[in-house]
């Protein structure tokens, strides 16, 4: 299965709940902080929900 890398690129501070609660599922804490998911249905909607707060890139397998 591919794999995506999703990068805290702003603030979670005066962020809504369910944002706050959706960027901390995904692991991402801080600003810079970089994880790596399985790209899947369920994880591709937390994406959705804080698009505006992470960058997202497809990450190719060999």
């Amino acid at each position: 299965m591919a794999k995506i890398s999703i990068t805290l690129t702003k603030s979670l501070n005066g962020r809504i709940a369910n944002q706050k609660a959706n960027a901390e599922a995904l692991g991402l804490t801080k600003i810079g902080k970089t994880v790596v998911r399985e790209d899947t249905p369920a994880v591709r909607g937390s994406i959705a929900k804080i698009a505006h707060l992470v960058e997202v890139k497809e990450i190719k397998e060999n």
